[in-house]
């Protein structure tokens, strides 16, 4: 029994786009090979091949063809890599990019691709009318522009089937003018000495392969007309490769036509050199080369308004611009800004820069399309199943190509178009869109944690790689704001913050509000600008909650390091969190316990104050001194006056840790001040500590582990210590760098 060709089962999560209703079921002759390759089959191949050969010589030009056309043929197998492996809607390289890279990207390329096609029918009218002066000399070209660009748009308005099913003669008229090419070339064939064996020298490489490249760039005239495909799936990889094959065989064999037919002078300074060898000169060269400037004019005027329709789907431009007559037909009033696009271009004058603005439009198209294709494939997301798969690095390298020869072809105008791109990217991702498929991006994040967490996993921790990654414990994320902010501030952009509701009770009861809770916790987080993960957990007790999810938080290297609570109003509360803090040092965990009274920062950053009452690297010294540091790199807190504070008990003592800090800070780097303060026999640590911190905008304090059973006593000592202070954290280092400075 015979298989039958696999199909893809997920794809694009979008709904497919429809095309307008009575434009369905293009076959892949008709509706891909046929555009594709009438446009690549255009007019450098009648007006400049023979240019370029004069100037290359033979084999500088076999290279520029394979060059050029290896470029093209990558893309295409990228593209069929994507058609193959879902839907392609309306809008083909739109579709495709926005489907892959997001509405955001894919619109900063889709509507310049959209301007681009639009100019497209100008830039074939031009040309199509300046072509008539080799029978017509004094043919108006202004006016000839505009009847030509109303023929191509009647033409088109009875739809894309008779449009395309016109272009059927046209590959005749182009096949016709082949052969009596040929036959030109090898009845009266040139003396060997005088052919074009060798390159002029006036131009470079580059400048010839500029000059050629836009004739292979028609790879995706059908791409435009996906929607209106039977089978987009089916026909655009079959018939865009057979196009580009065909195209790639068709240049291969013109450079030894024109080599023997004509001497490299004649090639050189003759535009119309195929009737200079063919038999009856322009009489059968002509309709082959108007043909197949009108047949790209066509191509162009078919794909613009499904370009804009694609785009006004997504609400990237105003939905009218996408509506179709009763919901079938034509776009009309797409192709109604087409054509004032195309007629509005024929009085610009000079069309040569916008001409190459547009090749660089098109080139661009082609890198991104070559950029979804290596992404999907390295992201390796269980939805991308194409039946035509491309190595990824083979679709990169087609992508860097693309990229690369807008350079060589002008510096400039690859400026221009990238500048109005990002622009336009810019502007879009202004806009909310709700797009109901996925991206590449999470695949590519997710394959990127994944090669990372590996690594990590594979190297041994060391106190030189530790990061701050705090969890913060909250019962209630709207009361400890400030805790988090400052978690924030303490990781500094260089640890990762996960802020963790413990939610006390039965997780068969509590499922819905459990999912509302962390709906509310991640909506909070983003709306204050917190760049923290969120959860909630069920826990059956909250001190051995705290524990569990603890040892369960991150993965690999990325494990949480420092634990973070909001500091209790009772001794009660305090001392449970102290019986915690036991445990936690055997697991390796930091902990830092705190309250802040005011959030928000009233004083100027010259005004504020944090002060680090250190007692020694052995006694938490260590993470409080590095927590200062991380908090002064912040925008909020750099400028602010940092001090470094301690208490001795002799002169000696002072001496001893005045010297210990002199030592330490410079290795520190940070900006603070020191000072040692002798305790008088009359006051109490407490009222020292009060006395210097009462107006300070946030204290570091040490943390010491209770004895058993004394954790309650060391509570109440604690609050009495911090009594009148707004904003305090008290600190215990329990990481592996315990008594040494990183």
């Amino acid at each position: 029994m015979k298989n039958k060709e696999s199909k893809p089962l997920l794809g694009f999560l979008g709904k497919k786009q429809e095309a307008p209703g009575h434009l369905k079921g293009l076959s892949t002759f008709i509706g891909v090979f046929t555009p594709t390759i009438l446009t690549i089959l255009g007019v450098i191949m009648y007006l400049r091949f023979g240019w370029v050969l004069g100037h290359g010589g033979l084999w500088e030009t076999l290279i520029i063809v394979c060059l050029a056309n290896a470029i093209t043929i990558i893309t295409a197998l990228s593209l069929s890599a994507v058609a193959t492996n879902g839907k392609v809607g309306v809008g083909g390289a739109y579709y495709i990019i926005s489907r892959s890279l997001g509405i955001e990207l894919g619109g900063a390329i889709g509507f310049p691709l959209f301007l681009s096609q639009a100019l497209s029918v100008t830039l074939y009218a031009y040309g199509l009318a300046e072509s008539l002066r080799i029978v017509w000399p004094g043919v108006p070209l202004l006016w000839a522009t505009i009847v030509i660009i109303c023929c191509v748009a009647a033409l088109a308005r009875l739809g894309a089937d008779k449009a395309l099913k016109a272009q059927i003669p046209i590959m005749g008229f182009i096949a016709l003018s082949i052969s009596v090419l040929w036959i030109g070339a090898s009845s009266a064939p040139v003396p060997t000495a005088l052919r074009a064996s060798t390159p002029s020298g006036e131009y470079s490489f580059w400048a010839l392969f500029a000059v050629f490249f836009p004739a292979v760039t028609g790879i995706m005239a059908g791409l435009g007309l996906s929607g209106d495909l039977e089978d987009p799936e089916r026909s655009l990889p079959r018939g865009t490769i057979l196009a580009c094959m065909a195209g790639f065989l068709t240049y291969l064999a013109i450079p030894f036509i024109l080599w023997f037919g004509a001497d490299a002078a004649t090639l050189r300074g003759e535009p119309m050199v195929w009737s200079a060898i063919a038999p009856l000169g322009s009489l059968l060269i002509l309709p082959g080369l108007w043909g197949a400037i009108f047949s790209s004019a066509v191509g162009s005027v078919l794909g613009a308004p499904r370009t804009l329709q694609a785009l006004a789907n997504d609400h990237v431009v105003p939905g009218v611009l996408g509506r179709t007559p009763k919901g079938k037909g034509e776009p009309a009033l797409g192709m109604a800004v087409t054509m004032a696009i195309a007629l509005g271009a024929v009085f610009l004058g000079g069309l040569n820069t916008v001409a190459t603005v547009v090749t660089m439009f098109f080139l661009t198209v082609y890198g991104m399309v070559n950029l979804v294709a290596a992404l999907e494939q390295w992201s390796q997301d269980p939805a991308w199943r194409p039946t035509i798969r491309v190595p990824w690095q083979l679709s990169l390298a087609g992508a860097f190509a693309c990229f690369g020869v807008m350079l060589l072809i002008s510096p400039f105008a690859s400026m221009v178009a990238v500048t109005l791109e990002a622009v336009l990217y810019l502007v879009i991702s202004r806009k909310e869109h709700r797009a109901d498929w996925g991206n590449v991006w999470h695949g590519m994040y997710e394959a990127l944690v994944r090669w990372a967490l590996f690594q990590l996993s594979r190297r041994k921790m060391s106190a030189r790689n530790w990061r701050p990654h705090i969890i913060v414990f909250v019962e209630k994320l709207e009361e400890r704001l400030g805790v988090v902010q400052y978690a924030d501030w303490f990781s500094q952009d260089r640890g990762l913050v996960t802020v963790c509701e413990l939610v006390v009770g039965d997780i068969a009861e509590l499922s819905e509000e459990i999912s509302e809770r962390r709906t509310f916790i991640q909506n909070t987080l983003r709306n204050e600008r917190l760049p923290a993960f969120g959860e909630v957990d069920v826990v059956e007790r909250l001190d051995s909650g705290i524990l569990t999810v603890v040892q369960a938080n991150g993965m690999a290297g990325i494990a949480s390091n420092t634990v973070m609570l909001g500091c209790p109003e009772t001794p009660e509360r305090l001392a449970v969190f102290l019986g915690i803090l036991r445990r936690l040092e055997l697991l390796g965990k930091s902990m830092i316990i705190g309250r802040i009274s005011e959030r928000t920062l009233s004083k100027s950053i010259s005004e504020r104050e944090v002060h680090i009452w250190w007692g020694g690297l052995q006694r938490n010294g260590d993470l409080l001194l590095l927590l200062g540091y991380l908090l002064s790199r912040n925008k909020e807190w750099r400028g602010a006056r940092f001090r470094v504070l301690s208490i001795a008990s002799n002169e000696l003592m002072k001496n001893n840790t005045e010297h210990a800090l002199g030592e330490i800070m410079p290795e520190l780097r940070m900006d603070a001040e020191v000072e040692v303060i002798v305790k008088p026999q009359d006051l109490h640590v407490a009222d020292i500590i009060k006395k210097q911190s009462a107006n300070a905008d946030a204290v570091l304090f040490g943390l010491n582990i209770p004895e058993k059973g004394e954790e309650e006593q060391y509570a109440v000592r604690l609050l009495e210590m911090v009594e009148g202070i707004d904003n305090f954290f008290f600190v215990r280092n329990g990481s592996i760098f315990t008594g040494e400075l990183i």
